[in-house]
Formats: structure tokens, sequence, C-alpha cells
């Protein structure tokens, strides 16, 4: 072969070496070190030639993930213009999860879908990472003992403010305080907690996939408070660093009010798709609460989350993903919760009896109850021992008043039948409740012991709620039960064994309320079945009120004579349902209008009105104004038929 030949082959050579260079896949990451949890990184993927609708881009942390253990996926089709350019850019914001974080693209391929295929809880097969394109390069963050997640709670002394929050390592921290931030000289060193892989009870929680390390939780209460007054804190250390300056404010001694913002089933969302399905509706809800608190600045406000908390389900990072999105609320306001089937639930806890085999099953992933116990600190602290784990499950039940109202909490998910712990603890506390301080008193609890959205599983578990827990509730006059786990909102009658309480009798039965629309997106459906497009799946009953499927949480605002809770909806930010329950006495004035409501239980639908029976007389709030009707039928529970139009 003569020289000139050989010299073209080279040419030839160098050109397609240069082409495939400049064909290859490179994701590049920017920048390489993050400042603190949240910060965004710009991710750009360039040159993945003929794009695929099995393309998929994946998020690791630890670096040294398996490819197959990812914390999240997107898949690349969403990408503007992937398919015509095969680019992809994207902003993402990335949570501090104390290990730096690693993006890949992959090329997947078709799947037949089997019993044995690993799916999503959509029942979509979960992407396969058959070739590897690209990898980023790591993305740190300064500080892995930067601390993050923090979160209020109330303690069982009025002058005192507990905070948590957690970091890489087990550092010397602590929480500092006063009434200026440029004076918080009062000083709290932290307890520390973390727990471990062999502490959850069953995969995923215990297994490679959804196993992440959590850190460790510090724990430290702010003491010796002025009720009433501002405290602006600090958690960390001169050694790590020292958190963003926070703020709060304690409820007044003998307060004359209270305002709280309660919900259920909020969930968490990031900016990929994972084993189990988000709850992007999270967000909405925490935004509006912010804002509630922003204008509430003078006031101490109380937050509640009664029960299904991340949504984690064995997946450790959601809890981090939780956490993260709700420090802008938890650092201003006590962020208070109580246990849900999706935190506790599993075949081996040690409460299972025949009736509940299918009721309470595997819902909590492996966790037992474990992150929950550990990562809050709720007043009491009542324990229930684990029979999967050497940590006690915590925060079961518990008690406390906050400004004009006794908030007692329970738990749903174990044993509350005559001689349990549980059942003698919800007397105790109600019998011991002082009316001329807290003349309010609120039970919240996870599974409702009323509600139209689900009869068959819960039936058992519902009959004998009422035969054991709501006596107790009837006979201390309790005014508000609040329940999640149905994702949606209802209201019932004032209300005893299915049935409404006479009108004059109203204020001597307490209102069931479930507020389980707090992000949750599955809704059992009220649709018409299509053979019988005439009746819902499940029909409202008498005892309903109102119920509607807008997400959302309700403020509660209470004085030393009435209760009002606010139904706020996420879409439009508006009131669509309120509740008064009213301890005044108020007589008709000369031309026959009330000056206020006499024992009465008023139900308002703000958008078009809703009707609820006081005495003898019916109320419809219609545009603002007050019109009034002749009852129609006595004792019986009347809805509106604007209100049914709504729902």
């Amino acid at each position: 072969m003569g020289g000139a030949a050989q010299f073209l082959i080279f040419i030839m050579i160098i050109i397609i070496i240069k082409e495939s260079f400049a064909k290859a896949a490179n994701l590049e990451v920017t920048p390489k070190t993050l400042h603190k949890s949240g910060d965004k990184i710009k991710l750009s993927l360039t040159g993945i030639a003929q794009p695929s609708e099995f393309d998929w881009l994946g998020w690791y942390n630890p670096p040294d993930s398996d490819h197959n253990f990812f914390l999240g996926y997107k898949p690349l089709l969403t990408c503007e213009r992937f398919q015509e350019t095969g680019t992809c850019e994207l902003d993402i914001p990335l949570v501090n999860m104390r290990a730096p974080y690693q993006f890949r693209a992959f090329r997947g391929k078709a799947v037949n879908v089997t019993d044995d295929t690993p799916v999503d809880e959509d029942g979509d097969p979960l992407p396969i990472p058959e070739e590897l394109l690209a990898v980023s390069a790591n993305v740190h963050f300064q500080n892995y003992n930067e601390p993050t997640q923090i979160h209020l709670a109330l303690t069982s002394d009025s002058k005192e403010m507990r905070v948590m929050f957690v970091t890489r390592d087990f550092t010397t921290s602590f929480a500092k305080y006063g009434r200026t931030r440029y004076s918080m000289q009062a000083i709290s060193e932290t307890q520390m907690e973390t727990y471990s892989q062999t502490d959850m009870c069953h995969a995923p929680a215990n297994s490679s996939d959804g196993w992440r390390n959590p850190g460790v939780i510090h724990d430290a209460v702010m003491k010796n408070l002025v009720p009433g007054k501002r405290y602006y804190y600090q958690v960390g250390s001169d050694a790590e660093g020292w958190s963003d300056t926070y703020s709060f404010r304690m409820a007044k001694e003998d307060a004359d009010e209270t305002y709280a913002l309660l919900f259920g089933d909020m969930g968490t969302t990031a900016p990929y798709k994972t084993y189990k399905l988000l709850q992007p509706e999270s967000e909405t809800t925490i935004r509006l609460m912010e804002s509630d608190i922003r204008e509430l600045q003078h006031k101490a406000v109380y937050i509640s989350h009664i029960g299904d908390i991340s949504y984690a389900r064995g997946y450790a990072w959601l809890w981090d993903e939780f956490f993260h999105r709700i420090q802008p609320v938890a650092s201003q306001a006590a962020y208070h919760v109580c246990i849900g089937n999706h935190e506790y639930d599993w075949p081996q806890q040690p409460w299972r009896p025949d009736w509940a085999t299918k009721l309470y099953g595997t819902d909590g992933g492996g966790e037992c109850g474990v992150p929950y116990s550990v990562r809050f600190n709720m007043p009491g602290n009542s324990t229930v021992p684990n029979s999967s784990t050497r940590i006690s499950t915590r925060n079961m039940f518990y008690a406390h008043a906050v400004g004009v109202v006794h908030f007692l909490y329970i738990c749903t998910e174990t044993n509350f039948l005559p001689g349990s712990e549980q059942l003698a603890f919800i007397e105790s506390n109600l019998k011991s409740v002082d009316r001329t301080k807290t003349p309010f008193v609120v039970v919240l609890g996870h599974r409702p012991m009323y509600t139209t959205s689900r009869d068959l599983k819960m039936g058992q578990l519902r009959a004998l709620m009422i035969e054991h827990i709501e006596p107790l509730l009837v006979r201390y006059n309790v005014n508000l039960v609040l329940w999640g786990h149905v994702h949606k909102y209802e209201r019932t009658c004032a209300i005893q064994n299915y049935t409404c309480a006479d009108p004059e009798d109203s204020t001597k039965l307490p209102v069931h309320v479930i507020i389980g629309m707090g992000g949750q997106d599955y809704q059992v459906p009220w649709e018409p079945r299509p053979e019988h497009p005439d009746k819902l799946v499940f029909p409202q009953k008498e005892w309903s009120l109102f119920r509607s499927s807008e997400f959302g949480y309700v403020r509660l605002h209470a004085t030393r004579s009435v209760l009002t809770l606010n139904y706020v909806g996420n879409h439009d930010g508006q009131i669509h349902d309120v509740l008064k329950i009213s301890l005044v006495e108020e007589e008709e004035d000369d031309d026959g209008q009330f000056q206020g409501w006499f024992w009465a239980l008023l139900g308002l639908a703000a958008v078009v009105g809703s009707v609820v029976a006081l005495g003898s007389v019916v109320y419809v709030q219609t545009s603002g104004s007050l019109q009034r009707y002749r009852h129609l039928s006595e004792g019986t529970a009347l809805k509106s038929p604007y209100v049914q139009s709504m729902i």
C-alpha cells in the first residue's frame, strides 16, 4: 500500500474518531458545590444520538449507588425538544442528604409487564438501566453537617419550645435564642439520636433500594420563654456552622384565643418520579399556610398534621424531602402530628386482632413507626412496644392545651379497646380538662369514625370506635373531632351513633370533620357506577352535611365563646365551608333576628350556601346575607341543593 493510501486511511480514522467524540453524550452539572439545602444546579445533557422514548435520567445519592437503586428518575422525553435535539436542560433543586449526588443518563428498553416486573405505584414499569449513556460529576454540599429539616414543637411546659434538626455526624450542637435577632444569648444543647437499617422491620425500608442513612436527629428545648413574645433562634454550632435565623411567637398565658392550621395525609413532592407516588398538591398546601402565618405574625400559630405524614413508605429519602418542604412553616410554628397507617402498619406489629387482618396491612413499607418516632417528639410522648425493632413506637397518644382549646391526639392503629392503656388515657385526659381554661375540646386521630367514602374495609374498626370511644366523646362534651385517612373533606352534623342531634341539643354532641385533603391524590370515587348512573359509588348520607374533593386544609380560630373552622381550597385559596360552634346563648332582638348563635352549629358554604338547623329555624347564607326559613322537618339534617351541586 502506497504512502498516499496510508495517509488517506489515517485521515479517515481521525474523522471517524472525531465524529464519535462529537456524538458522545455529555452530562454537565453546575455548580458542583452547593451552599445550602434547596439550592439549584443547572443540568445540561447533550449528544444523545437517536433519542428514544426509553431514555431516562436518574438521581443517585450516595454516588456509588447501584444503577438500579436510584432516588428518582425523569423520562427524557419530558424535556423540551429532546426527541428532535437529543438535549435536555434542567434546573434542579437538591436537598442536602449528607452525601454527594450524581446524575446518570440511560437508554432503557421496552418491557412486557409480568407479575415479576418492578413497577411504580401507578403500575408502570420502573426504568431499566440497559445502556449507560453519560454520567455527571458529583455534586457536593459545602457542609454536610449543615443543620437541616428544622421544625418546632410544644412541650408540656407552656414556657418552652422544642426544636429538632438533622446533621450528618454526631456533632455537639445547640439552639441559641433571644428576644431579638441580635441578642440570642440563651443557649440549649441538643440531645442526639439516630436509627439504623437494622431498626427497620422489613423491605423496602431495610433493603438497598429503600434505605438511606437518615443522619443524626438533634433535639433541643428552648426554656424560660415569656408567653406572648416573639423569639429568634438559630441551631448548629461554631464548629460546624449555624442555620439561618428563624423566629416564632409564644402563646399568651391564659390566652383568650387559639389559631391553628390543620390537615391530614399531606405527603411531599420532589423534582423526579420514584417508586411511590408523590403528592405535588402538598406544595400548594404549604405555600398557603406559609401565607397565613405571615398574616398572623402577631399571633401564635399551631399546626396539626393528623397522620400519613411523608408517605415515604420505606423509601427513606422521602423523609428528607418532606422535612425540607415543611421547614418554611415548621420553623415558625409548632408542628404537631399523630401516627397514620403509612407510618406504622406492618403485619408483625403487636396489635393485630383477627377482625383487622386486612385493615392493618403493609402500608408502612417496613418502617414500623421508627422514622416517625425518632424524627418527632410530642408532649407526653406515649410509647407502644414494637415487636420488630428495638425502638418503641412513640408519639402514639397525647394531649395538651393551646390557648382556649384542649387538643387530644389518639392512635387508630393500635389498641383502643376496653382494658387498653390508650382507652384509659382518653377517659382520664378528657375527665381532667378544666373547661374554664380551655372551653373547647378537639380530638384528633387518623382513621375516621364517620365517613361516607369507605364502608367495607373499615366497617368493623368504625363500629368498635363508636362502641368504645364515642361514649367518652359524648360524656365529656367534646366539641369537635378531626380525622384524616380519607383524602377528602367531609363534615357531619352533631352526631352520635349515626344519628344527628335535635337542634336544641346540637352542642351536646361532637361534630366530626374529615380533613385528609392535604396532598395525597388517591381519591375514593363518588362518580355514578356505569350500570347505575343514578347512584353514587359512595352516596352522601343524611348525617353528612358537606363534602368536597378539593385539596386544602382548615383554619381554626377559637375564642372563649366561639370556635370557627374554615376549609380552605388549594386551587383558589378561598373558603369552601365554614363550621361555627358557639357556647354563648343569645336571644332574638325585636326584629326577630338573632344577634348571636343560640348554642348553634353553623355550617356555611362560602361560595354558594349551606343549610343548618337552628332550633325551629333554618338559615341559608347566600351572597353574604342571611335569610330565615321555617324548619321543614324537625330534627332532620338538611343539605342545601346548592352545596350538593358543588360536590
